[in-house]
């Protein structure tokens, strides 16, 4: 299976909200996204990775700072002007993992990671609605993937 990582080179430099030399991608469905941005026309302005929302761990219990994937500021259907931060994750690793008889490594990371993700979009609404933004998470379901 080919792994996608890169740098992207956007077409409309203007629109990215950052350096728009040092944009990466950790996937074809960033990639994809980022595609998406750079080219449509209801997109104001894009970046990646360049918010930082601090959230704490729930397994550490310390503070750790969370780059969401995407910001967002674009015009809706009705002409209004939105602010949105997007995560984008396979659909399996937006549901928390069902409760298993055998603890296997496989499944006490599935946890943790859920965990860990869970805290961090907690945080991520809660900055997002102290700013009138919005926060969503992308799964390939949206990305039509």
């Amino acid at each position: 299976m080919k792994t996608y990582k890169g740098y992207f080179k956007p077409k409309n430099c203007n629109k990215y909200k950052g350096d728009p030399t040092n944009i990466i991608y950790r996937s074809r469905w960033e990639l994809v996204f980022m595609q998406y941005c750079d080219k449509h026309p209801d997109i104001i302005k894009w970046s990646s990775e360049e918010i930082i929302v601090p959230y704490k761990s729930p397994i550490d219990g310390r503070y750790h700072r969370y780059y969401p994937d995407f910001y967002l500021k674009k015009r809706n259907r009705q002409g209004k002007i939105e602010e949105v931060v997007v995560e984008i994750k396979p659909n399996a690793q937006t549901k928390e993992p069902k409760p298993q008889k055998k603890l296997t490594k496989r499944y006490l990371s599935e946890v943790q990671t859920w965990g860990i993700n869970k805290s961090k979009w907690v945080a991520a609404d809660k900055y997002c609605n102290e700013r009138g933004w919005q926060f969503q998470i992308m799964t390939e379901k949206e990305l039509g993937l």
